[in-house]
């Protein structure tokens, strides 16, 4: 796969430590994983459908706002794109940021808290359940992710990576992954990093259909779902 587009926007840093490192996979693979994000992820996308009319009709009956948003994100290689998810926070909560950093949970360059104090009355339920990122299957269809790979990145989290972390680049990132069905939010970010480059060493497309079939039991647990 041609990487040589990509490396604009992240720098040499970035490029050096994804192509030293980077796993020979067969093409054969890359396009089973393609056809599985199309078929699959149209079946999901067309289950997944009424339940999010009905829960951005909900969110516009409670919030008065829009119910979707997108957000930019980091993708496999580095390349930039729009990451559409329900809205769970007030809609001026970027501007907010700065002021709860105080509050943030996380370790490593992530913004986690708890109990967020921008979310809207409705943004527990859809994090908890996870159907505030329904909207993913629309990036899915796309080719800006896929059903499976590490969760994308916000551009200010990756230039804080190592090179450990960046390596998790190298692969579409994802609906779900290993840290989705290992406790999500309730990891460590070293753990987090570690699982992830785990899915990028280790890979097939029949993992891919054994992630695929551990998220949904993850899912209806809400584990580390917050």
């Amino acid at each position: 796969m041609s990487v040589a587009p990509c490396w604009k926007r992240l720098g040499c840093s970035v490029q050096a430590a994804i192509q030293s490192s980077e796993r020979e996979v067969p093409a054969s693979w890359w396009a089973f994983k393609r056809t599985i994000d199309l078929c699959l992820g149209l079946v999901l996308a067309l289950i997944a459908f009424p339940i999010v009319a009905i829960a951005a009709v909900a969110i516009v009956a409670v919030t008065g706002g829009s119910p979707f948003y997108s957000q930019e994100r980091v993708g496999q290689y580095g390349r930039r794109f729009r990451m559409f998810k329900l809205r769970t926070m007030v809609e001026n909560a970027h501007e907010l940021r700065d002021q709860l950093m105080h509050l943030n949970e996380a370790d490593g360059p992530v913004f986690k808290i708890r109990n967020d104090p921008r979310l809207h009355a409705l943004g527990p339920l859809l994090r908890r359940t996870s159907i505030d990122e329904l909207p993913n299957f629309y990036n899915v269809l796309r080719g800006d992710m896929s059903l499976v790979g590490p969760r994308p990145a916000l551009p200010c989290e990756i230039e804080h990576y190592d090179t450990f972390a960046q390596r998790r680049l190298q692969v579409p990132q994802g609906i779900t992954c290993l840290w989705q069905i290992n406790g999500r939010s309730d990891v460590s970010f070293e753990h987090w990093m570690e699982l992830d480059n785990r899915y990028v060493d280790q890979w097939t497309p029949l993992g891919d259909l054994a992630i695929v079939a551990k998220t949904i039991p993850a899912v209806l647990r809400k584990d580390g779902a917050h």
